[in-house]
């Protein structure tokens, strides 16, 4: 019989304190990254970041981010900064659902300007999910469903499968 070797599991909550100071571009550089990439990378901090608690961390990733798109006029990533922002502001401890739903609708905007229909999905699920706790369930589902309707194929993706989910709450 043969034994499995241990792998050591990361705790992601003890390691935040290694990645908070240091700033993803700097990040970055060590990686040997371009500067496409770090917007990416800033996205992913902050994902990380609302997922333990630290939603001031994951803003402030975010803010990096878009100087750098802003100072680059690299705009793939764009839309997803903006979705970010908007999630994380309703994450607060005192939410921001306002400031949210500009945030997202702006995510919404940019993802249909560069017909970027993964990201208008994502987009508009978040916006959709802030709607329904808003009590504006038909506003949600008229907007999500046309999205939805767009896609052809890749319906085991996680993203269409909450699509779809979210689609079945709101009918």
């Amino acid at each position: 019989m043969r034994r499995e070797k241990a792998v050591p599991r990361c705790d992601a909550a003890s390691r935040w304190g290694d990645l908070r100071g240091c700033a993803p571009t700097d990040i970055g550089q060590k990686c040997r990254l371009n500067y496409l990439s770090i917007p990416y990378l800033c996205t992913l901090l902050a994902d990380v970041a609302a997922h333990l608690g630290h939603i001031e961390d994951g803003l402030q990733a975010l803010a990096e981010a878009y100087t750098l798109v802003e100072q680059h006029d690299e705009r793939w990533w764009e839309a997803e900064i903006h979705r970010l922002r908007g999630v994380l502001l309703q994450r607060q401890t005192i939410p921001q659902p306002e400031d949210a739903e500009v945030w997202l609708q702006r995510a919404l905007d940019v993802a249909r300007r560069q017909e970027a229909k993964s990201l208008e999905l994502r987009a508009a699920m978040s916006l959709a999910r802030l709607w329904q706790q808003q009590g504006k369930r038909q506003e949600a589902y008229d907007l999500l469903t046309p999205i939805y309707g767009w896609f052809t194929e890749g319906f085991d993706t996680a993203d269409l499968q909450d699509a779809k989910i979210l689609l079945d709450e709101l009918a």
